[in-house]
């Protein structure tokens, strides 16, 4: 999965804000190919989940301060969304200071990789979300090896792309993925036209929901609260 899928540019005001919260904390994971550079947001003291945001395609820009996935984490760890769950978010290899050279394929063990050391600091059932490359790397991580992490809990893709660039991004493992899954996009989005986001949907094992914005395009452009909503409300049906 090398092609790259183009993306938002990072908003860092938002970022600049969150730091000076006292619940942001800076950490490097030990990924397979070295260091993977990640921000924690702290949630909650008895928080019942713990949630992993992945980010878009590295090499068209994408890293942990996305827009897309700045959203997802409030969504996740804002009191105000009636969760306040623990978010990590990390680059994948050869974004940002973490190590490593992009692959487009191997990027799914930096995945577990988070997932792991997730699992390890909370001791808690996982969330696991991704935009856009980071949301084909989590189905990808979370599917095909259902079984390295069972304590994943519930998926949620983010635009998930089916073409972009000539090329075309199937989805195999997910006929045997059993865990609840939210495929959250616009009708609009170009790089997963609505015809072929329903068939993989269609071919997913249950329990599955697929959600359309109407109007909305791939990066969810004037549309993020929108996005966030339908979010919030099926994870606390998943987390209730």
């Amino acid at each position: 999965m090398s092609a790259g899928i183009p993306h938002t540019q990072p908003d860092p005001r938002q970022e600049i804000s969150a730091s000076r919260t006292p619940q942001l904390r800076s950490l490097d994971l030990v990924g397979p190919a070295g260091r993977l550079e990640a921000l924690l947001n702290e949630g909650a003291p008895h928080a019942p989940y713990a949630a992993l945001v992945c980010h878009p395609h590295p090499l068209r820009g994408g890293n942990l301060h996305n827009k897309v996935v700045y959203h997802a984490m409030k969504v996740l760890n804002d009191p105000q969304w009636g969760l306040g769950f623990p978010v990590l978010r990390f680059n994948f290899r050869g974004a940002g200071l973490s190590q490593g050279t992009h692959d487009g394929r191997a990027e799914t063990a930096d995945v577990l990789a988070a997932l792991g050391w997730l699992g390890s600091e909370y001791m808690r059932p996982l969330i696991a979300i991704g935009f856009s490359f980071g949301a084909a790397m989590t189905l990808q991580a979370c599917c095909f090896q259902q079984q390295a992490h069972p304590n994943v809990h519930a998926l949620a893709a983010l635009g998930l792309p089916t073409q972009a660039n000539g090329h075309h991004y199937r989805y195999p493992s997910l006929q045997r993925c059993t865990i609840p899954k939210l495929f959250l996009s616009g009708d609009c989005d170009q790089f997963a036209p609505q015809a072929q986001l329903t068939q993989v949907v269609a071919s997913a094992a249950d329990p599955k929901r697929l959600v359309l914005l109407p109007g909305v395009d791939h990066f969810f452009t004037g549309r993020l609260e929108a996005m966030q909503s339908s979010l919030a409300a099926w994870l606390k049906e998943q987390c209730s």
